[in-house]
Order: structure tokens, then sequence, then C-alpha cells
């Protein structure tokens, strides 16, 4: 009755449903029962958590930011409020493939041969190379990724998919991260990593080269789910007029967002830099 009063006089529906308008208002009047005043509680909790993620999360997600702010809930009450408030997770979509390995340089053994669990930071890291729609044309960015922490620890953005831009993400990782000699670096075979400069930069600095075989996405997973993860929560939600307005996007994605505040199920539902810390 409450939520038709604006279509409905009350008095006629209260003749309708056989209620007296006294005991409509008693039922206004009286105070919300304690489990409806903590499902209003966790329904604005979940809005709010959701609302942080940039409307990213699902229910297992959401279940774990609540848990960590010290909610205790089930995961299927999150999953049936969600349902009734409409909230919803951004999904995937398939994106283009940016590896050319039809070159002559030479290729690298697959060391890694998908077994992306690690022991600690930099064992190994993974790289790879997407690209971004603007209305002045592509952004390619060059992206590090430590298996271990899942954390983006160096990238570039550049208009063009060259050696330099794989070489300055990993000279940002280097500086960042100072990796002892025998870390494995593991990327796809295109010619940016298969270059002579990049071959020498990786050697300079002690670490093995591992190549995915050939038109395999599997055996660089992480970094396909990362960049599946990039466009899903952020590029495809976007409309960029510029190369510079989608460098500053990503970079406050990457570095804000995807490191310090999204929860990663693969890591306990942590972030990168809190496992990193609790490590």
């Amino acid at each position: 009755m409450r939520d038709h009063r604006s279509i409905w006089p009350l008095r006629v529906m209260c003749r309708v449903l056989r209620v007296s308008p006294s005991g409509y208002y008693a039922w206004v009047r009286r105070p919300a029962s304690p489990r409806s005043q903590r499902r209003d509680r966790l329904q604005s909790a979940i809005r709010q958590v959701h609302a942080d993620s940039r409307a990213t999360y699902g229910s297992p997600r959401v279940h774990a930011a609540l848990n960590r702010a010290g909610e205790t809930c089930c995961v299927n009450t999150v999953a049936k409020i969600m349902r009734e408030t409409g909230l919803k997770a951004k999904t995937k979509r398939k994106f283009k493939a940016t590896t050319d390995s039809s070159h002559g340089m030479p290729v690298a053994p697959n060391l890694l041969a998908r077994d992306f669990v690690r022991h600690g930071p930099n064992e190994v890291w993974a790289a790879d190379i997407s690209f971004i729609p603007t209305d002045e044309g592509w952004l390619y960015l060059a992206t590090v990724l430590d298996l271990y922490s899942r954390r983006i620890v160096g990238w570039a953005m550049r208009d063009r998919m060259t050696s330099q831009l794989v070489i300055d993400a990993l000279a940002m990782a280097i500086e960042q991260r100072r990796p002892p000699a025998g870390l494995i670096h593991h990327s796809d075979r295109g010619s940016q990593y298969a270059s002579g400069a990049f071959q020498a930069m990786l050697q300079a600095h002690g670490m093995r080269c591992s190549m995915s075989r050939k038109g395999d996405v599997y055996d660089n997973a992480v970094m396909e789910s990362f960049f599946g993860t990039l466009k899903t929560e952020l590029v495809h939600a976007a409309h960029y007029a510029t190369r510079q307005a989608a460098r500053a996007a990503i970079f406050e994605w990457i570095e804000v967002f995807y490191n310090r505040q999204r929860l990663h199920s693969s890591l306990g539902y942590q972030t990168p830099a809190d496992f990193e810390t609790a490590a």
C-alpha cells in the first residue's frame, strides 16, 4: 500500500484490501524489526562495496570485502541481495591478440610450462602487450606482472608497438624491484620480445628468457586474464578522445585500483600489495 500511494488513494486501497486506515498507520509507525534493520544495513554496505569496486565485483568479491571490513554474512545472502537490487559484475568480452610471431629471430623455450604458482616475489615475471582504442588511434600497453603476487611491477604505453615499448616496461620493473639473477621472464614469441635489444637487456640483468608456444594463449594465461580484467572493468566502459586521456585512466587503474585495492580470488581475496606485505 505504501509503495502505491502515489497511484491509488489510501482509503480506496484500505477498502479493497479490507485493512483499516488506523491499522495501516500503526504499521507505518511500527519500528523496523532487528532482522529488517540488519538487512537494510547489509544492503547499504553491499551497495557501497560494489560502488567502491567501480561496479566490477560479483557476489564472491563483495562477500570477501564485507568480511575484511568485519561484516559477517553468508555469500548466498549477498548474492540474493545483489540480484534483488540489480547489482552485477561487468562481464568479459573477447579481445584481439597482438602477437606477431612471423619473424626469423630466435625464440626461447617455454621454461614456465604453465606453472603459474610461485613461492616468492621476483621468481617469474610474465609480460604481454595489449591495445586500447582512442579517437586518435591505438594506444599500446606493455605490462610486466609478478606471478607470485599478481602485481603489475612494470608498464609502458606508446602509440606504436615497438621493441622500445617492452624495453620501457621491463626497465620500470627492474628499477622498482631490483630482482636477483636467475629470474624467469616469460612472454609470447612476438617480435618485440624476440628482438636483439630486448634479449640483450634480459642477459644484462641475468634473466632467463621463456616464451609461450606458437599460438597458445594458455601458456601465458595469467597475462591474458589480466588484460581481460583491464578491458572488462575499465576500457570497454569508457570512451577516450585522446591517447593522453587513456594513459591517465590506465595509470590510475593499475597503480591505485588494481595493485592496491582490487581483491584477487587467486590471492585469497587480498590485494597484490597486501599479499606481498603479509608475506
